[in-house]
């Protein structure tokens, strides 16, 4: 099956949607999508505005980028309205924040004829998240909502078993692995990084970002550097055409290791692009 845009997306960058005029600056910083927020970025007043203003923002826009909107959450006054509005706007998915359940999941999709991206940020959602990881066309993790929900430090030690579970629900669903949440220092690109390698390391292979300003660290952070790229080559190079076991520096290598180079091989060409 042909990977998509949704598959391979990596980094996307929030915009408030009542901020239309960040929408091109924010695609022309070369994020792997924008997603334009219609939920916490916009006061409950502004809403409204905010949705009806999204037709003239992006109905006749060529960003040269993905564009998503994170809709309101299901069983918020602002909800349908936002999954009828984006069934008219070009985009390649919406968002879906708080997402607790398969039928939140499969009726977001029918009302907005778009692909769902399912944001696990509460209890609920995670203990479900099974269910729905097959609906949806990705996961992603709002840590935060998710640390408030339990009432948890917002550590990795404490979000250590949500990730793990995320992860493992999108891969027994044969759906890419997820996105992490975000970082929420924008001029520490050095915890940045961290977070992103962090993320890396529990299969997760990308970072929803707030600011243009991430965009080149978080990059950075999941590309592989030229010693792991080296090795990953080398153990390509080394199998017998049609696979199987090869010696490469005095190690063994089968299956696993060989699958483990082909990764990272993808993400070396991902973060070229």
């Amino acid at each position: 099956m042909p990977r998509t845009a949704l598959d391979t997306m990596c980094l996307p960058l929030f915009v408030p949607a009542d901020r239309a005029e960040r929408i091109p600056k924010a695609a022309a910083a070369r994020p792997d999508a924008v997603i334009v927020d219609l939920e916490d970025a916009v006061a409950p007043a502004a809403k409204p505005g905010a949705r009806s203003g999204l037709a003239a923002a992006l109905g006749p826009a060529r960003l040269g980028v993905p564009i998503l909107v994170r809709v309101n959450a299901a069983g918020t006054a602002w909800h349908r309205d936002d999954l009828a509005a984006c069934a008219d706007l070009p985009l390649t998915a919406i968002m879906l924040p708080k997402a607790e359940t398969a039928e939140e999941v499969s009726r977001a999709a029918a009302a907005s004829g778009h692909p769902v991206i399912a944001l696990v940020e509460t209890a609920r959602g995670l203990h479900a998240v099974a269910e729905f990881a097959g609906i949806a066309a990705r996961l992603a993790f709002g840590s935060i909502d998710y640390a408030a929900d339990i009432g948890a430090g917002h550590t990795r030690e404490a979000l250590l078993c949500a990730r793990s579970m995320l992860v493992i629900a999108a891969r027994a669903a044969g759906r890419p692995a997820p996105l992490d949440g975000v970082t929420v220092a924008i001029d520490d690109a050095e915890a940045l990084a961290d977070d992103c390698r962090h993320a890396l390391s529990l299969g997760m292979t990308g970072k929803l970002l707030i600011h243009p300003r991430q965009i080149a660290p978080a990059r950075r952070a999941f590309t592989p550097g030229p010693a792991e790229l080296d090795w990953a080559r080398s153990i390509l190079a080394a199998v017998p055409h049609g696979g199987g076991a090869a010696k490469v520096n005095g190690t063994m290598v089968d299956a696993p290791v060989i699958r483990r180079a082909e990764q990272i091989v993808r993400r070396a060409e991902a973060g070229a692009r």
